[in-house]
């Protein structure tokens, strides 16, 4: 982790630029996320919210700037990638388990052969996580068999399974029915006891008032505004954040 003063950074980003062709889609960047600190990230569709995210992930490459996770900094070299991904679980809209593995095989596969833990040992730490998430018992079920809401909880504790410092969830209910959001809202609450670094894409505002250390509000691919819930919610600075929560509040 990188030290600045006394105060420990999981996440640096500095001046962080990004196009797609002409689409400059993120712009000038700068955000550091203590450790164990708790942020949301929120903002119209095509801010650049999961660009962002996948950028911390090596997911997709930035052009400009610079990003370290974990006091690694993230470049194009592999073992850098490597560290980074070990270092950070991520979640995604869509589950993305393997679809002919079954719920137990999907989570001891990362760890057994990326992290090159013993089967035993996998399993055993598997089964733990997912009786944390409360998916024990559909272990030798495949994805198929589960609900959408089962199977996002199967991502999360898949991506626990590499013992991630931080997790990264890129709007992981937007996919979902609506009472299957809740019980997944719920795991990631969960989730914050671990102590764990979390950083958030979602349009769930009563989620992130709920466990959030830090909302940061993204528009049109810069961070317009950042603060704590109450700063965001009760006292907005800017007239675009103020349309926003207009809209998604009373939506």
């Amino acid at each position: 982790m990188q030290m600045q003063g006394e105060i420990k950074y999981a996440i640096t980003m500095e001046n962080v630029n990004k196009w797609f062709g002409k689409h400059h889609v993120l712009k000038d960047i700068n955000l550091t996320i203590r450790d164990q600190e708790k942020v949301v990230i929120c903002g119209p569709s095509g801010s650049g919210k999961s660009t962002m995210i996948r950028c911390i992930n090596g997911l997709e490459e930035h052009q400009q700037g610079k990003i370290v996770v974990g006091g690694v900094e993230l470049s194009d070299e592999l073992n850098s990638l490597d560290h980074v991904r070990g270092n950070a679980g991520m979640v995604f809209q869509s589950f993305n388990l393997f679809p002919h593995m079954t719920i137990l095989d999907n989570c001891t596969l990362a760890p057994i052969h990326v992290r090159g833990m013993k089967k035993p040992h996998a399993e055993e730490l598997a089964m733990s996580l997912m009786a944390r998430v409360k998916i024990q018992d559909q272990a030798h079920k495949y994805p198929a068999q589960l609900s959408g809401g089962q199977q996002q909880r199967v991502a999360i504790a898949r991506a626990l399974c590499m013992q991630p410092k931080i997790m990264l969830f890129d709007e992981p209910t937007s996919a979902l029915d609506p009472e299957m959001v809740k019980e997944v809202l719920d795991t990631m609450i969960e989730l914050t006891e671990l102590g764990m670094t979390m950083l958030c894409v979602t349009h769930e505002m009563n989620f992130a008032k709920q466990i959030a250390d830090r909302v940061v509000f993204m528009d049109n691919g810069s961070i317009v505004e950042a603060g704590t819930p109450s700063e965001i919610f009760e006292a907005p600075r800017t007239d675009r954040l103020r349309t926003f929560l207009s809209q998604i509040l009373h939506h």
